[in-house]
Formats: structure tokens, sequence, C-alpha cells
């Protein structure tokens, strides 16, 4: 398959995945959502064992893309909901997706881009990379992600990354359990091969079986609190802070939030 917003690449029984948008910090828009559930489902049909998730330039995926938060203060309820239910999808997709997952977070990963790279079985990032969920900060909320974060580091933790929106070094998330180590940026792809090959050399059919268990005792609970993440993700859109944040963040101003 061609992609516009990525590029795949296959290798001794791994695959490769960079998003390639470097110009745009390979923000998530409504084509590379696409693109990448499409091309996760031509991965999951192939012969390879081992997913590698990466980004091309200096960042690893920096959130929604800007022009696409343009439209989302002007789409109905229904385009919400749609598109919730598409994000929504793309971060289950990851996250039980049938092969071995590594991210080699070469940069920031925010907001969304926080999703994919921690959403991944193994994820490591190089000393400046950068983590944080900072959609409070312009009225949005992490409903959709914080599904899977409360998973993974606990609630208390998760409180404070999501109510702050702070951003952390890849120092700090290490100890959170967001990432597996951290290496240079030299090394990070070499590492993430490397660590590939090692898990090549289990069983194929041990370690997929394995990954499928794990989504089972989770899948119950996903169900339900993606549900509900998909209906606050689709109803924050219509408030005036979503607006206002938006409007705010865009002008480059600070927002005058209603609280509404």
């Amino acid at each position: 398959m061609s992609y516009k917003t990525l590029i795949t690449e296959y290798d001794s029984g791994i695959s490769t995945i960079t998003l390639n948008r470097p110009d745009k910090r390979n923000a998530i828009s409504f084509e590379l959502i696409d693109d990448l559930l499409r091309a996760l489902d031509e991965i999951a049909r192939s012969s390879v064992h081992i997913l590698i998730l990466t980004g091309a330039g200096k960042a690893f995926c920096s959130g929604m893309d800007l022009e696409n938060l343009k439209t989302l203060t002007t789409r109905s309820p229904e385009q919400n909901q749609a598109d919730s239910e598409t994000m929504a999808r793309m971060f289950r997709t990851l996250y039980e997706f049938s092969k071995i997952t590594i991210a080699a977070v070469n940069g920031a990963a925010v907001a969304g881009g926080m999703g994919l790279a921690t959403l991944c079985d193994f994820t490591i990032a190089v000393p400046d990379a950068k983590f944080g969920y900072p959609e409070v900060r312009i009225g949005f909320m992490p409903a959709l992600v914080a599904t899977f974060l409360l998973r993974q580091i606990g609630e208390k933790r998760a409180r404070d990354l999501l109510l702050t929106g702070r951003v952390i070094a890849a120092e700090e998330a290490l100890p959170l359990g967001s990432i597996r180590e951290i290496v240079s940026p030299e090394q990070l792809l070499d590492r993430a091969r490397e660590l590939a090959m090692q898990l090549l050399q289990n069983s194929p059919a041990s370690l997929l079986r394995t990954k499928r268990l794990l989504s089972e005792y989770a899948r119950a609970e996903l169900d339900t609190h993606i549900k509900v993440a998909v209906r606050e993700n689709a109803a924050i859109r219509a408030t005036p802070d979503f607006r206002e944040g938006i409007s705010a963040f865009l002008e480059k101003r600070n927002p005058n939030w209603s609280g509404k």
C-alpha cells in the first residue's frame, strides 16, 4: 500500500512504521489516522512478528494537527462523535495489536503522541524526549488516552499528568513506567531492532498468545471506559471553553475561560 503520512518497511521478521510529517512534527491529522489504521491492518496480515513505531525528524508525534484543530470547533455533534470513535479505534488497535510493538521515541511525544508512544508493548526514548497530556491547557480533555494511562501508571500518577497538563522529561517518565529505557539518539533504532531480535528468539506462537491473553484480561474494562471516553471527547468540543482554548492557542494568546 501507499501512504501519504507514513512509511512502512519490512526486514527479517520486523516491520517499521515511521510517522512521516517532519515539517508538522508528525502531528496527528485525519489523514494520518487513516494511514496508520491501514498500515496496522497491512502489518497484522503479514508474516512479521514485531512492529517498531517511530517518527521522522526531531519529534515523535506532537499531538493533534493544528489545521485539524481549527475545524473541530465547527463540526456537528455527529461528526464529533464519529471523530472520537475513529480516534479511539486507532488507540485501541495499537494497544491490542496482534504483533509485539516497540515505540522508538525520537523526540517530543505529547497528547495523542504520548498515547501512541506508550500504548506500545515496549517504549524506548532518547534523553531529550518530552511526554505529557497538555489538553487541559487548551480547554480539551485527554479522555481517550486516560482510559489506558490509568492502567499503565495508576490513578494518582495519572491525575497528576492529566490535571496539571505538565510536560515531563524522559528521565521522569522512566520511573513512572511510561518508558522502558533511555538511549542516545544515534542508538535508538539500533536498540529497538536489538530488542526486536531478542524477542524473535522466543516462540512466536507463545508471544502472540500471551499478548492476546493480556488483551482479553483488559477487554471488558476497556469496553466500558472507552464508551464513556468517546462520549466525553465528543461532548467537550461543543463547550465555550473548548472554542476559546483552541482560538487562544492558534492565536498565541492567553485564553479567557468562562468555565463552561
